[in-house]
């Protein structure tokens, strides 16, 4: 997996994010004097390869009202750890979702998964939801609520002097 000295400079002009214009693939492309086609192209071959994993939009929540922000942690049996990430994952309120190691004896939790609401009672309500999807499968759970926004950045290259 190895990118060439244009796929690199695209990197480095998307690494802070799609202009917000109706074109933005298009705008990129002609800032770097390339075609849109070229653009598209190279990120699908990019995306298809493994260089970069995505390209999504990464909410302010806060901005948004969303302002009640808690990460649901779940113990659950690491056999069913796949299965169950895959069903709360997919639920339309989770952002994301994904398994840690346990640490042990102070920390069961393997299954992590993303709510954000506008109330506490939202989250709450939400987090009910996840319960009652994993039922029996479910061997403790707590919720570790935002107490403040840290930055969010995708990856960054160093540009090259």
């Amino acid at each position: 997996m190895s990118i060439d000295s244009t796929d690199r400079v695209l990197i480095e002009a998307l690494q802070g994010g799609l202009p917000l214009v109706p074109a933005p693939y298009a705008e990129v492309a002609d800032r770097l004097g390339l075609t849109e086609a070229v653009v598209t192209d190279r990120l699908a071959a990019m995306k298809s390869t493994g260089v970069i994993r995505r390209i999504a939009a990464a909410p302010n929540h806060f901005q948004l009202g969303m302002t009640a922000n808690g990460m649901t942690v779940w113990d659950v049996g690491d056999d069913r750890i796949a299965e169950l990430g895959a069903q709360i994952g997919a639920l339309p309120f989770v952002t994301h979702c994904y398994e840690r190691p346990r640490a042990l004896p102070d920390w069961p939790f393997n299954l992590f998964a993303m709510v954000h609401g506008e109330t506490r009672e939202e989250v709450e309500a939400k987090r009910a939801q996840i319960r009652d999807l994993l039922g029996e499968a479910r061997r403790g759970d707590d919720i570790l609520y935002s107490t403040r926004i840290l930055k969010k950045t995708g990856l960054r290259l160093r540009k090259r002097g």
